[in-house]
């Protein structure tokens, strides 16, 4: 049985009400908020997360031990395409299968894996909106449908619900030239969705907000805006195991292939520092899944003779594999054209393993002093800095790790207690 994903603008919606007895609200003037899991459910067949799909389920478990007598669950499902409520208990239980599943993805067997996620799409089906017993926050997180107002605007009325969304970027406007076919097109209307409708919007950068102004026909003016830089679960997330990390000195790379994420150029600067060094070059790890329109860089792994050996294109691998690969990683490198944030910085940053970053204001703002920062243009830039990383006792990577030191990283604490403060001011303010 293969689960049809949402994709109709049409699709319908589970809106019928229903008495739902006593809803879990806390004292009087709270809201009940509602927390939108369409993107994960949508990505349930999925082995690896992408960094939406790991927000998404962060919010979740954040907000499941924050307020969970006021958090309530729902989606566009699917399956079918509904739009209803999700069983607490149902989403508890998809949510700890999910991260098990990311932790040790590739690792069981593809059937029973299968059959289990068909029996958490069972069990999470919609259900009708019950009847409000006050307030409503309808908060998302993802693009999912985004880019369907009416959707939107038929369930936050079935809802009653003030619409709090996050926004992660706004690169297929600013670069449409590093969007799919038509991905231009597609931000826009979901940018119109939010103009139309949103009263509260989380950035997750300065930068992300920034950009988004002027796409805003009636502005960011009278709305409640707050910017928030994603946590990172480090000190718990990166673990000691050296299982199959390169045996010489390396660097990752975590990014789908992408022309915004420069593949090209690091590819470039490997096959010349090869030329230089030989086998004393160091390896590329390149974790993450081929993406779009880069035919260039995919005919460098699969025929530059010249890399092999040295490039691994290790692909979509388990939470455990990627932090085992970072943590010994001469560093973490991020060459890329133009980001909402930058997730992989923070996360290294976190875990003290140095970054070499693109000179780009999100990953200014993000990783502050710590990162050594080059032009993503700057190829020769780009060679030198690797060269001096990948050398034992290295000064450059001594300096860095000293800058790190002294560098606070983002807590997903912080992040929601903003979020949390966010959806106050959204209750109390005027409808």
């Amino acid at each position: 049985m293969v689960l049809r994903p949402f994709t109709a603008p049409g699709a319908r919606l589970a809106l019928k009400s229903k008495r739902a007895g006593a809803l879990h609200h806390g004292a009087r003037g709270e809201s009940e908020v509602i927390l939108d899991l369409s993107r994960l459910l949508s990505r349930s067949f999925h082995a690896a997360p992408t960094g939406i799909d790991r927000v998404e389920y962060v919010y979740a478990r954040e907000l499941l031990d924050r307020i969970p007598d006021r958090l309530a669950f729902a989606a566009v499902h699917p399956a079918g395409g509904y739009y209803g409520r999700l069983s607490n208990h149902a989403v508890r239980q998809f949510l700890a299968f999910t991260a098990a599943k990311w932790r040790n993805a590739g690792l069981s067997d593809a059937s029973e894996g299968k059959a289990a996620t068909i029996r958490h799409m069972f069990a999470t089906r919609p259900r009708p909106v019950p009847r409000a017993n006050g307030s409503r926050i309808y908060l998302q997180v993802s693009p999912h449908h985004l880019d369907d107002q009416s959707k939107v605007g038929a369930i936050l009325r079935a809802e009653g619900a003030k619409f709090v969304t996050l926004v992660h970027d706004v690169i297929p406007l600013s670069h449409p030239e590093f969007a799919r076919p038509q991905g231009a097109a597609e931000h826009l209307r979901r940018v119109r969705t939010i103009d139309r409708y949103a009263t509260g919007i989380i950035g997750n950068s300065q930068a992300t907000v920034d950009a988004l102004a002027p796409h805003m026909k009636r502005g960011l003016d009278g709305r409640i805006i707050r910017v928030a830089h994603f946590g990172a679960d480090a000190p718990d997330i990166f673990g000691a195991s050296d299982e199959g990390v390169p045996d010489r000195p390396y660097f990752v790379y975590i990014s789908t292939i992408e022309p915004r994420k420069n593949h090209l150029l690091l590819l470039n600067v490997w096959r010349r520092l090869v030329e230089t060094l030989g086998d004393a070059a160091p390896v590329l790890v390149l974790i993450g899944r081929r993406g779009w329109e880069n035919e260039n860089v995919i005919d460098l792994l699969e025929r530059g003779e010249a890399l092999r050996g040295h490039v691994i294109e290790a692909g979509e691998v388990s939470d455990n594999r990627m932090q085992s690969l970072v943590a010994r990683a001469r560093a973490m490198l991020m060459p890329s054209f133009a980001e909402g944030f930058g997730m992989p910085v923070v996360e290294a940053l976190s875990a003290g393993v140095p970054v070499i970053c693109s000179d780009i204001l999100a990953h200014r703002e993000v990783g502050g002093e710590a990162p050594d920062y080059i032009d993503p243009l700057d190829g020769l830039g780009w060679m030198r800095a690797i060269g001096a990383y990948a050398r034992d006792g290295s000064p450059e990577r001594a300096a860095q790790q000293r800058r790190i030191a002294a560098w606070r990283p983002p807590t997903w604490r912080d992040y929601f207690d903003i979020v949390t403060d966010l959806i106050e001011e959204v209750t109390a303010s005027v409808p």
